[in-house]
Parts: C-alpha cells; sequence; structure tokens
C-alpha cells in the first residue's frame, strides 16, 4: 500500500474523525470550484430550520467519506495480501469517496427528488445525484488536464481508473458483471463507497456520525469496530466484503441509527413541509429567476445539463431570490418569506398506511390540506436488509453466508397539514377553529380507513 513517507500528504482536522490524512492528488481536486462548491449546500437540507445545530456542508462530509474509503481499503489491502490491491486501486477508491456527491443541488436532496420530478414531470428516481455526480467529475478531470496534461498519470492514474471512478460513485447495480474499471475478482471495491448488494458503505459511516453529531442525536452504531472486522470473502461465485458474526448486533445498530436518523430529523413533520415549500419556491421561480437575460439562457431546472451552469447552483440561489424585486418572483419570495417567519401549515396528524394508494389519500382528504406520504424504513423498504450482509466466523474467515431473521422493517405514514387562509391568519380564534375542525375530519377519516380513533 502507499508509502506516504514519499508523499506530502495533507492532515485534515475533523470533528467526526480527527486527524485525516489525504493524498495530494484528492486535495488537487478539492481546490477546483466544481468541488468548492460543496462548501454553499447544506447536508440535510431544509433539516436546518429544525435542527438549529445542522448547518455542516456537503465539503466536509466528501472529505470525510473520502477518509473512511482510504481507511476500509487499506485495511482489506493490509490484512489480505491475495487481494492483490494495489495503490491506484486505493487512490480510485478515495477519490470516488471525495466525489461521490458532487452532484446534488441547492439544499441537497430538495433540488433532485422534489425540484426536477415536478419540473420534468417525472417520477422520484434514485440515482439522479450520483449521475450528475459523474457529470461534474468528468469535468473536473477535464479541467485538471487543462492545467497540466499529465497530473493524473503523475500519480499512476490511467483513462481505466477514470471510468472506474465514475463506476464507484454510480455503485455496481447489476449482478451480470458488465464493469469496464476492475475485472470481477475486485468486484468488493465497488461495494466501499455506494454499496447496492446491502447498503453497509462509508458514505453512510461518515453521514450517521456526522449527522448525529450536529444534531444531537445518539449514535449507537460503532462503523470503527466494524472496519477493523471488515474481511473479503467468496460468496455464491463474487467477492464481497463481510463481517464477524460477533458483530451483527453492531450491523442491525446501524440500520436503526438510519431509521432514527429518518424518524426523527430527514423525515420530521416539520422539515418535510419546509422542503415542500422551498421546492414550491423553486419551481415557481424556474425561468422567472434570469428576468431580463437572453431567451436562450437556461432555466434552473436545466442547469443539470451541464457542468458549467449546474457549478453555479447552491443554496445561495434562495437570497437571489428573496433579494430580487421582479414582480415575477414574488410567489417565491412570499413563500421563502413564510418559511423564514415559521407561517407554515398547521400539522393536523398522521396514520400509519396499509397501501401505498395516495391518490385515494388526496381525493378523501379536503384539498385545502396539504397531503405527503412518509416512507419510513431500515434502507430496502420493507425487506430485512441484514438478510444481503454476510458474516464470517472466527473459525471459518474465508467462509461466510447470510443471517435469516423475519421482521417488520418500514412503515408509510400519511400526513396532513392545514394550509389555512390569509384572512384567517388575522384571527386566531377564526384559525384554530378551522385547525380542529381539519383535525376531526382527519380522525373521521382515519377510523373509515384503517379503524384509527
Amino acid at each position: 500500500c502507499f508509502n506516504y513517507f514519499l508523499l506530502d500528504i495533507f492532515i485534515f482536522n475533523d470533528p467526526i474523525h480527527g486527524h485525516m490524512e489525504l493524498h495530494p492528488l484528492l486535495v488537487k481536486i478539492t481546490d477546483t470550484p466544481q468541488f468548492q462548491r460543496l462548501r454553499h449546500i447544506k447536508q440535510l437540507g431544509g433539516t436546518y430550520l429544525v435542527y438549529p445545530g445542522a448547518s455542516h456542508n456537503r465539503f466536509e462530509h466528501s472529505l470525510g467519506v473520502a477518509y473512511l474509503a482510504g481507511c476500509l481499503v487499506k485495511a482489506l489491502c493490509d490484512n489480505q495480501l491475495e487481494l492483490k490491491i494495489t495503490d491506484e486501486d486505493i487512490l480510485c477508491v478515495q477519490i470516488a469517496g471525495l466525489c461521490h456527491d458532487l452532484g446534488h443541488g441547492p439544499f441537497s436532496h430538495v433540488f433532485d427528488s422534489l425540484v426536477i420530478p415536478e419540473v420534468k414531470k417525472i417520477k422520484q428516481s434514485k440515482g439522479k445525484h450520483e449521475q450528475m455526480s459523474v457529470l461534474m467529475f468528468d469535468d473536473i478531470v477535464k479541467s485538471l488536464k487543462a492545467e497540466n496534461e499529465d497530473v493524473l498519470k503523475e500519480h499512476g492514474m490511467e483513462d481505466k481508473d477514470v471510468i472506474f471512478i465514475k463506476e464507484l460513485i454510480e455503485g455496481a447495480k447489476t449482478s451480470e458483471w458488465t464493469y469496464e474499471g476492475r475485472d470481477e475478482d475486485k468486484s468488493f471495491l465497488y461495494e466501499i463507497v455506494a454499496n447496492k448488494q446491502n447498503g453497509i458503505d462509508v458514505d453512510k459511516w461518515d453521514y450517521f456520525a456526522r449527522d448525529c453529531h450536529h444534531l444531537g442525536i445518539r449514535n449507537s452504531f460503532d462503523h470503527q469496530r466494524l472496519l477493523k472486522f471488515a474481511r473479503v470473502c467468496e460468496v455464491n461465485g463474487r467477492n464481497h466484503i463481510c463481517f464477524r458474526d460477533k458483530e451483527a448486533d453492531n450491523v442491525y445498530d446501524m440500520f436503526r441509527t438510519r431509521y432514527t436518523l429518518h424518524r426523527q430529523a430527514y423525515q420530521h413533520k416539520i422539515c418535510n413541509i419546509i422542503e415542500d415549500m422551498f421546492a414550491e419556491a423553486l419551481v415557481r421561480a424556474d425561468r422567472d429567476l434570469h428576468e431580463g437575460k437572453p431567451e436562450d439562457m437556461l432555466k434552473i431546472s436545466e442547469a443539470i445539463k451541464t457542468a458549467e451552469d449546474y457549478s453555479k447552483l447552491t443554496d445561495e440561489i434562495f437570497e437571489q431570490i428573496l433579494s430580487s424585486t421582479s414582480d415575477k418572483l414574488k410567489e417565491s419570495r412570499d413563500i421563502l418569506n413564510k418559511i423564514i417567519r415559521r407561517k407554515l401549515p398547521k400539522f393536523v396528524g398522521e396514520a400509519r398506511l396499509t397501501d401505498r394508494n395516495m391518490e385515494s389519500c388526496s381525493r378523501e382528504l379536503c384539498s385545502k390540506h396539504f397531503t405527503s406520504v412518509v416512507d419510513l424504513d431500515h434502507g430496502m423498504k420493507d425487506k430485512n436488509p441484514i438478510e444481503n450482509v454476510y458474516f464470517y466466523s472466527k473459525r471459518k474467515p474465508n467462509e461466510a453466508s447470510a443471517i435469516k431473521d423475519h421482521q417488520r422493517f418500514n412503515e408509510e405514514l400519511v400526513r396532513v397539514y392545514y394550509r389555512g387562509t390569509d384572512r384567517a391568519a388575522k384571527n386566531k380564534k377564526k384559525e384554530k377553529k378551522k385547525v380542529e375542525e381539519a383535525e376531526e375530519c382527519f380522525q373521521m377519516w382515519c377510523a373509515s380507513n384503517f379503524g384509527l380513533k
């Protein structure tokens, strides 16, 4: 593995991982405008307006993922020489960890999960920000080569390695091996940054620890311990990262931490409504933000087509809208001002759904109410994620298998908010009565649909 005494290693002091050593090529990447943009994108989007400590950004998270990716791949390299992990493999995995979130838009998932689907009239789909991350990484490589054509080759990087990094960012999604970056015997490397097999990857390890720290939520999962018991074993003809059988409880804690973060923070009832309002403001401003500019100028949502335009898109867009005096942006400004002044729809109630028929919910509940459906699970919908994790024993370190366990691992909630009216807002007694009526209406709906009281 790397001889760090021969390299000009950079050290970052991180509140989560302590002193992190990063390869000089990684630092060169962080110094590009495309990467520095992440300093201006909140890690948790609208959650910051509910949890005042959650002010951290995608920038520091990306550094943490790069560091943990290096820790894991180096541990595998040191413990299992037969894997033949090269210096280039280690560097590629670290770069993938560093660049995996380059594709996030304003307030992180608000843009790619709410704004783009609404503007483009498409269903929400996973992997959109990962595709943009690949586009942004290509732009970084292009800009580095423009400065110094041999900068990648100076660190042993070839064209095949660039392809490998992009594949690592998106993760290995298919059972059939169709990847060009590395041969199938190194399939385990594709599970380090974006693990599509079971969801256990260093991306989650960092944001679980980092988000819990800033949110003030207890984290019972110990990623450092899991890292020490990681080992590559062949399972069903392919090499996978596996863990000691005694670490099963720690893995359970990891998935439970994910659920807790979603329940208490990411899907918090106020966070959700704030992010929906942010998205609505952006959708309404999609074209009008560029008033007075050439007609062929891209809309906000069109910025995803080029890395150059996307590089300019950060959380600062909300300040641009608020500071604008354009009449066309009045509706967007009004929405953002309501968020700032906490004039939010009133939470009426929530109930667990037994099916996913959102249309019937929307029809039966009054149109003046805002209704949303929230999915809460442990990472793989209603499936038990631990069934896709392989464990080895002390006696048989080269043989691994899954643990079978049958439990319920998801729930769906329908949430209802009372939007109110400007007239009602002027009369607090009337507004309170309307909210009470909405609550009563919702309780009756729950009773008729689910037998709930």
